[in-house]
């Protein structure tokens, strides 16, 4: 897909967009400058569905599964999501603020959601991510380059390199390798 974004709007043309009500204005959008990458499924390990949306749109019902109990009244976003098939669905402008990153450290910077873009892949820690995402997300990360002067193919962190101990994603299954190869084609 050959992504383009609309500057005025802070969305990526042609996607489904969600509005979250998950966000807030950044205290600098100027001072983007880096992305973090996480996995969701839900229930965990399962995949498909409308149940991100749900959570992403505070509309997650508790007594839908079991898990959903213990992640009831969680207010979170991301500002994309790349579905295991490689459908992008987009739920925050990317001048807005997305609540993904929680309690966070980026090489001495907290609050990184003031900062960052976080970008969740569909997936879970124990098993691969697909072909497709890979590709959607190299494409993603070359857009928001070109973008975002701050933002650099160096400026990619795992939610695990600034939440650790907290945070686990995107997982040993995520192959890095494989990202900063399609980024370089």
């Amino acid at each position: 897909m050959d992504m383009k974004l609309e500057q005025q709007t802070g969305l990526i043309d042609g996607v489904a967009y969600r509005c979250s009500p998950n966000q807030d204005a950044r205290p600098d959008d100027t001072d983007i400058s880096g992305v973090v990458i996480h996995n969701i499924s839900l229930p965990p390990g399962e995949f498909g569905g409308g149940w991100i949306d749900d959570l992403f749109m505070n509309q997650l019902d508790p007594k839908a599964h079991p898990y959903f109990e213990q992640i009831k009244g969680m207010e979170v976003s991301a500002h994309v999501l790349i579905r295991r098939d490689g459908e992008v669905v987009q739920y925050v402008p990317f001048e807005q603020r997305a609540w993904h990153a929680g309690k966070s450290n980026w090489e001495g910077r907290e609050r990184c959601n003031d900062f960052t873009i976080g970008i969740e892949l569909e997936g879970c820690d124990d098993q691969y991510f697909e072909a497709a995402q890979y590709e959607q997300l190299a494409d993603l990360v070359l857009l928001l380059c070109e973008t975002y002067p701050l933002i650099t193919k160096a400026q990619l962190k795992g939610h695990n390199q600034i939440s650790p101990g907290r945070k686990t994603d995107p997982g040993p299954y995520f192959d890095w390798e494989k990202l900063y190869g399609l980024l370089l084609e």
